[in-house]
């Protein structure tokens, strides 16, 4: 995968170690998509002057962060100069024996549908900071002198909401899924990562395998974090768990009579104590065809794509909805120096800081 600042990352409130981990991740999830088991990452890195040594030893340090958790070799790549900023180029290698690998043309007719985790979160997470960015950037304009600018202290607004920074910021390949599925003896007859949105991956597996689908709205899975945020930002949950995208969950297709082994929580691996904020994924794993069942069907019926509404960037909302839980006023987060340069990481606070070594909260 190819990753290009400005379009698929912004720097204001991405740490470069949550890059690293994220590129390396994203690259992984398409193998275990596949069925597949990872084995080698070779990263390439084109980066310009403006980032220092201490830069780059905390992106690799976000790399070889999730190469130890998914027990995969850093093996090469290649660095280079760049004049338009910093790109990224993961590719990730894999094996998989010949009759376990699993592609997007396998779905039958009776199939179900199925998916690994709660969907829409990431997108309502890269709302939140596009929200906080806007406000920060409005700030600043609106600084008259260079000494208003150094002086000015911006808190991002992030309470509560820690959950959704974390799937936009930090996503997981679901490797505990394939090794349940593994440990069941279920092979799913197709599989894609949800990289683009639950629509749009349907509508891969349905195009390569010659049918159609039918979901209903009221099975898709979605965290209750995911609900309040898009409340508050007025926001068609539905629609951000269709078309949000960067959720990396697994969306697979399993026989019908594979229904009860798919949702049992005894054929579910015990998950990874180091894949801190994930609900287990007895939780998680959600079919979406359990009453009634869904099936996939002869004649097309294709998911369409939704035009997303949202508020304003830069606009917090006067006051949250009426049925958001009351949390404790979180303390002051803290942030890097900036520079007017580049300011690096300069909405995010202390609690993304400490993501990669703490466990999720009760909700």
């Amino acid at each position: 995968d190819l990753l290009m600042e400005g379009i698929h990352f912004d720097l204001v409130y991405s740490p470069l170690r949550h890059l690293g981990y994220k590129a390396a991740v994203v690259n992984l999830s398409d193998l275990y998509a596949m069925n597949a088991t990872p084995r080698q990452l070779l990263a390439g890195v084109a980066l310009s002057k403006r980032f220092a040594v201490e830069d780059v030893d905390e992106l690799y340090a976000g790399i070889r962060l999730a190469c130890q958790q998914h027990e995969v070799d850093l093996a090469g790549g290649d660095t280079s100069a760049s004049l338009t900023g910093l790109t990224l180029s993961l590719t990730a290698l894999g094996t998989a024996q010949p009759d376990d690998i699993c592609g997007r043309d396998g779905a039958q007719d009776t199939d179900l549908i199925c998916v690994s985790g709660n969907l829409g979160a990431a997108y309502l997470g890269l709302c939140l900071l596009e929200r906080e960015k806007g406000i920060y950037l409005s700030q600043l304009r609106a600084a008259k002198s260079e000494a208003a600018r150094r002086a000015l202290n911006f808190a991002p607004d992030f309470s509560g909401r820690e959950y959704l920074l974390e799937r936009f910021l930090k996503p997981e390949a679901r490797r505990d899924i394939i090794l349940a599925l593994r440990a069941a003896g279920i092979r799913p007859t197709a599989m894609i990562d949800v990289s683009d949105g639950l629509s749009s991956e349907l509508l891969h597996i349905c195009q390569r395998s010659g049918v159609g689908c039918r979901i209903y709205e009221d099975r898709l899975p979605i965290d209750y974090q995911t609900a309040v945020a898009a409340e508050e930002l007025n926001l068609n949950v539905s629609t951000c768990a269709l078309n949000g995208g960067e959720d990396y969950e697994l969306l697979f297709t399993v026989p019908l009579s594979a229904h009860e082994q798919v949702k049992a929580p005894t054929t579910v691996a015990k998950p990874d104590p180091s894949r801190s904020l994930r609900p287990s994924p007895a939780e998680k794993m959600r079919c979406f065809g359990a009453k009634p069942p869904v099936f996939i069907v002869k004649r097309p019926v294709f998911v369409p794509r939704l035009r997303i509404f949202s508020a304003p960037c830069g606009v917090r909302p006067s006051a949250p909805p009426a049925f958001a839980p009351q949390r404790p006023p979180t303390a002051s987060p803290s942030h890097r120096t900036k520079t007017r340069e580049m300011h690096v990481g300069v909405l995010y606070s202390k609690i993304i800081r400490e993501m990669f070594g703490r466990s999720r909260p009760n909700a």
